[in-house]
């Protein structure tokens, strides 16, 4: 089995070792996808806009939500709002390729407590809809989305919890409504101003995501967790995608990143920051001991955020960047916990 995520009782070995392990296995899976794929009808429901046919989402295991659905500017978003509607909203923002799907195994727990929960589909993923060309897609555009869909579903008193490109979009939401948001809880992600080096396991994924001929979208996912997901799973990463036609955020995603000072979005996030320093609600860290992109992340917000200061945050044993596939239920526990104190 191909893995992307360094083994956990490998993490002593330091960056170099997991760093290595990554890039090699995205060398195997690159080799091997060169010529897969499945031609399929596009459902383009208006110029330069897809959407995912409903058909592509049956009998997924262990997803049995029902959907909701808002306009963002005239695009369909979907979203899961499950648990009491008179709760203060956890607000589960997913990323890099993945879909809501990815929240399955904490939404029960978090709402058996009381919490309600709300985890939207970026544009571009899951049943939501999805734009043709890849350059209409930027960072500020879905910033921009998001903040249109937690103002329209009303959410107010919320718990962000963002991991991937979820923390680079969910923060910068934070960031520019802080009347709206009380806490804060960043899994394997971050607010990356251009400053610095990013890690050679990122380097290797921004050079895999825009070179591989076939971009096996379930695979990824599978290769980014500790554990081994099932073809059923793998499959259901794979739904939203049923043609390479509908790929085409999640092919453009690494490209946006600002890795660069240059980047569009490095300026704002360097001021983001600014005001992260200042935010007095409570921060808490939950990464996991097995990824090689945000290893490390954690100190940052530990010691740049007050609200951080004195929390309970952990490392999740035997987690890989996509630690709420590996351990979404001890995270739900660890969020319960934290949000009882």
């Amino acid at each position: 089995m191909i893995r992307t995520t360094a083994k956990r009782n490998n993490r002593s070995g330091g960056n170099t070792h997991m760093n290595d392990q990554f890039q090699e296995s995205l060398k195997k899976l690159k080799d091997e996808c060169q010529n897969t794929g499945e031609e399929v009808a596009v459902n383009e429901i208006k110029p330069g806009v897809l959407r995912t046919p409903d058909d592509c989402f049956e009998n997924l295991p262990d997803y049995p939500f029902a959907p909701n659905y808002v306009d963002i500017t005239g695009l369909r978003v979907h979203y899961l709002d499950e648990g009491p509607k008179d709760a203060d909203p956890i607000l589960l923002m997913h990323g890099e390729p993945s879909w809501s799907y990815l929240y399955r195994k904490m939404i029960p727990g978090l709402v058996a407590a009381g919490h309600r929960c709300v985890a939207p589909d970026l544009i571009g993923f899951g049943k939501s809809d999805k734009l043709a060309c890849r350059n209409d897609y930027s960072y500020k555009f879905h910033i921009d989305s998001m903040d249109v869909f937690v103002k329209a579903i009303g959410l107010q008193n919320i718990t962000l919890f963002c991991q991937d490109w979820g923390s680079l979009i969910g923060i910068r939401v934070l960031i520019d409504n802080l009347d709206l948001f009380k806490s804060l809880i960043v899994a394997n992600g971050g607010l990356p101003t251009g400053n610095g080096e990013p890690p050679e396991a990122f380097k290797a994924w921004l050079e895999y995501s825009q070179n591989v001929k076939v971009f096996p979208v379930g695979r990824i996912v599978n290769g980014g967790c500790v554990s081994d997901l099932t073809d059923e799973v793998i499959a259901a990463y794979n739904a939203p995608f049923p043609h390479d036609a509908y790929k085409e955020c999640a092919r453009v995603f690494p490209t946006l990143v600002p890795i660069t000072p240059d980047n569009p979005e490095s300026e704002n996030n360097k001021k983001g920051w600014q005001v992260l320093r200042q935010w007095e609600g409570s921060v808490l860290t939950l990464f996991s001991d097995s990824d090689p992109i945000t290893k490390g992340g954690e100190q940052y917000i530990q010691k740049m955020m007050p609200g951080a200061k004195d929390q309970p945050h952990e490392l999740i044993e035997g987690g890989g960047h996509f630690v709420q596939e590996d351990k979404g239920e001890v995270l739900a526990e660890k969020i319960v916990s934290w949000l009882a104190t």
